[in-house]
């Protein structure tokens, strides 16, 4: 188990930008996948970005392509979802997420192994 632990969230206008956070506490984060994971009141949580841990390579939902980029800093053990032109449909609580081995936009709610608390994303229109 890796705990995450998020941070960034808040309120922001429609065309806004925020970035989000997630520190790991294990040191075999380098070996873990990561990614974000969102849910709007009354709506399922849903895939939102990916980042492998061997190649770095990113995986994200087609409405935020262009828009968020996901990285990840193995050193600092954390995570980050720059989330840029912002629409009010972004609105949600964002989890932090991690699993050994690979993840790709496949990743699904049920294969996610550690959650983070989750932040809320609030845009206003």
């Amino acid at each position: 188990q890796v705990q995450l632990v998020e941070s960034g969230g808040g309120l922001v206008q429609a065309g806004g930008s925020l970035r989000l956070s997630c520190a790991a506490s294990r040191r075999a984060f380098s070996a873990y996948g990561m990614g974000w994971f969102r849910q709007a009141p009354g709506k399922e949580r849903e895939f939102v970005a990916a980042i492998n841990w061997y190649d770095f390579s990113t995986y994200y939902k087609d409405s935020v392509k262009g828009r968020f980029t996901i990285s990840r800093d193995n050193a600092k053990n954390t995570v980050y979802l720059q989330m840029d032109s912002l629409k009010p449909e972004d609105t949600a609580v964002y989890y932090c997420a991690a699993r050994p081995g690979r993840v790709g936009t496949d990743w699904a709610p049920s294969q996610v192994g550690s959650w983070g608390q989750g932040t809320q994303v609030t845009v206003s229109s």
